[in-house]
Order: C-alpha cells, then sequence, then structure tokens
C-alpha cells in the first residue's frame, strides 16, 4: 500500500492552502508545494505574480479568496487577474496595454474644419459634413485648436426723433 506523503515546509514560508505555499528570499518569491519549489519570480514581476496566482485558482490549486488572504491584495484584483487567465491564457498578462486610436484632427482635418467653421457653417453641420463626432469638434473648439465664428446679431434700431 502507498504511503502518504504529508506535506512538510522548510522554516519561513507563509502558507496559501495547506498543500501550497510561498517564500520570499533574495529578491524572488518561490511557490512550494511540500518541499517541492513548483515556481519562481522576481519580487518585483507582478504580471508573472497576476499570471500565476491565477493560474492556481484555474487549476484548483487555491481559491480566489486564498489568494488574496496569503498575499493581501483585494479580492477584485485576483477576480480580475483570473478572469484575463481564462480568456486569454498565461499571455494575456505579457501583451501591452491598449492604447487609444490615431488622432482624428490631423492637421489637414482641422484646415478643412476652419474653413467651414470661417464660412459660417456650424459646428455640428461641419463635424457632419467631414465625419467627425460632434464631441470631437466641440473639444477641439474648447481646447482652442479650433475657433467657431461669432454669429452677428442684428442690433435692434432704435427710431430717431425728429428734429425740431
Amino acid at each position: 500500500m502507498p504511503q502518504m506523503q504529508l506535506p512538510i515546509f522548510s522554516a519561513g514560508v507563509t502558507h496559501i492552502t495547506p498543500e501550497l505555499a510561498y517564500e520570499r528570499r533574495d529578491g524572488y518569491v518561490t511557490y512550494v508545494n511540500g518541499q517541492m519549489p513548483i515556481f519562481r519570480h522576481d519580487e518585483k514581476d507582478v504580471p508573472t505574480f497576476k499570471m500565476i496566482t491565477a493560474q492556481f485558482c484555474c487549476t484548483g490549486s487555491a481559491t480566489q479568496a486564498e489568494i488574496a488572504r496569503a498575499f493581501g491584495v483585494p479580492a477584485i484584483t485576483v477576480k480580475r487577474s483570473v478572469k484575463r487567465y481564462r480568456e486569454k491564457g498565461p499571455a494575456g498578462f505579457y501583451e501591452p496595454r491598449p492604447t487609444r486610436g490615431p488622432n482624428v484632427l490631423t492637421p489637414e482635418v482641422l484646415q478643412q474644419a476652419q474653413e467651414k467653421l470661417d464660412a459660417g457653417v456650424s459646428a455640428a453641420e461641419m463635424a457632419k459634413e467631414l465625419g467627425l463626432k460632434p464631441n470631437t469638434v466641440q473639444k477641439a473648439i474648447r481646447a482652442g485648436r479650433l475657433h467657431e465664428t461669432k454669429k452677428k446679431t442684428a442690433v435692434p434700431q432704435v427710431p430717431q426723433q425728429p428734429q425740431q
């Protein structure tokens, strides 16, 4: 009959579960199962930390609550990491952050827009003609990149009194 191995941990480890623990030493975090090290990463490597803890949750080695308690991180952070791991796998933690799209108001578009505004076209009409969002045009006007021409208002004329 096979003998069951007890989980025996070296001194100085912090338990995540009864079978899983981690140890910080010499700038590295080492995850151990009993005496067997199973993963190691730099102490400041946050993407790898999120990836391995999410992997522990997805494989059933630890629960999200156990990870949050053991490392003192918010539960929502663990949940987001687990979601990313399930959707994109380990590579999802190392892809570059998404950035904004290209600038819509290029110098050429700004020139066309200003010409239309100078010709008396309203900002909303000009945005529609150039295929821009009205909000984008309004932001450019507020930022001073576009100048809306002031509509001339008719000054009410006061009737003159006859001179005597």
